[in-house]
């Protein structure tokens, strides 16, 4: 059985990682949200979060983003290559209930593993 943790392996923490995916990357995106990856040397990939207080102000909305987007990340993560992975959520994000917000990036998760196969 795979096991589906979020453990801190699995996350972007430093600033030097984060600058790392920026430095041209892949790049899905809808008007809420853009998804950034760049290939790393690991045996996993990992998350890193962008949720700015300009979009939402509250922060049980920014913590709500955060909350559904690991947690896409986390059942998607067996199916994902060796990436980097940066979410940067865009003006527009809170209008976006809980059920769009997952769908939106299933599927944004979905033409990132179709882009990869094809490069």
């Amino acid at each position: 059985m795979v096991k589906l943790g979020f453990s801190r392996e699995l996350r972007l923490l430093t600033p030097s990682h984060f600058k790392c995916v920026f430095q041209k990357p892949l790049r899905v995106s809808t008007p809420e949200i853009t998804i950034l990856a760049r290939k790393n040397n690991l045996e996993h990939s990992r998350l890193g979060l962008t949720v700015a207080k300009k979009h939402l102000k509250r922060a049980h909305d920014r913590n709500r983003v955060k909350r559904i987007s690991r947690e896409s990340f986390r059942l998607l993560q067996g199916q994902l290559a060796n990436y980097d992975f940066v979410i940067i959520t865009k003006k527009g994000i809170g209008n976006l209930d809980n059920q769009q917000l997952f769908q939106t990036l299933d599927k944004l998760w979905k033409r990132h593993i179709r882009l990869v196969q094809k490069s």
